[in-house]
């Protein structure tokens, strides 16, 4: 009875898998598909006609939006764990009087709406003359990463033993130094989840960069998409094809990280 039912919980979570990755399936499958075999009346479940035109179409005009989307993530990367790390650990370890109160700040700060922040940008930037600019776009991205950044670092910090950092102390080290050569190196996983989150959001993100970026001549990869689409041009063998290659460094970061993000998402690396 246990050999059947676990042979049925098997076949189920395939069946799932299935179902969840088909659409990858598609993606891929029209990447490689003519655009008039796509009009037809039945979809075929594999390229008949197999063509590489997508995959031409990206290396011709897509490239630069890669090369911007990458910058962009790797900056707001960097910017969310510059501020979000010494944030946690204050909330964590040094416990301001007020540390309740910017905690729930935080998470009321996740759930506003991308677009209302996004329509906010644009009247600060247009003021400031930012708009269509990476920096301004990067600095964009991680407002949306801080607040969820600075509860996993203030989670995972707050399991570091207390003694460890006042031996620190005895030996000489400041807070600044405790905080560099301790804190950070012990607290590699939740700094690793921290970037990945930010580097996705920041990949994937299409309603802050078509509100402050739409008009830039350096765009993200989501606006590259965007572009094959039109009124009478749907180019969707090179949008596959471009949501493919879109999608390879954003899967390889995740794969590669996963055993660090499943770590810092639980936090606890230390206990006391």
């Amino acid at each position: 009875m246990t050999n059947r039912r676990s042979w049925w919980s098997t076949a189920l979570g395939v069946l799932l898998t299935a179902v969840m990755l088909f659409p990858v399936y598609w993606m891929v499958n029209n990447s490689f598909t003519r655009d008039e075999d796509m009009r037809g009346a039945t979809p075929s479940l594999f390229p008949t006609h197999g063509t590489l035109d997508g995959y031409r179409a990206v290396l011709d005009q897509q490239l630069p939006y890669l090369g911007t989307s990458l910058v962009v993530g790797i900056g707001t990367v960097l910017l969310t764990v510059l501020v979000a790390a010494p944030a946690g650990y204050s909330l964590a370890k040094l416990r301001p009087r007020a540390g309740g109160l910017i905690s729930f700040l935080l998470l009321i700060a996740q759930m506003i709406p991308g677009i209302i922040l996004a329509m906010g940008f644009y009247s600060i930037y247009l003021r400031l003359g930012l708009l269509g600019s990476v920096p301004g776009l990067i600095l964009a991205d991680s407002t949306l990463a801080v607040p969820f950044a600075v509860l996993i670092f203030s989670a995972f910090m707050s399991g570091i033993p207390d003694e460890l950092l006042q031996a620190a102390r005895v030996d000489g080290a400041g807070l600044i130094r405790t905080f560099r050569s301790i804190v950070l190196p012990i607290s590699r996983n939740s700094v690793v989840t921290v970037s990945l989150f930010a580097f996705l959001w920041a990949w994937s993100d299409f309603v802050l960069a078509s509100t402050l970026d739409g008009g830039g001549v350096r765009q993200p990869i989501t606006l590259g998409i965007y572009h094959y689409i039109g009124n009478n041009n749907q180019q969707w063998n090179a949008i596959m094809a471009t949501a493919v290659v879109a999608s390879i460094p954003a899967t390889l970061i995740l794969v590669l990280a996963q055993r660090y993000v499943a770590a810092g998402v639980t936090t606890g690396a230390v206990k006391d």
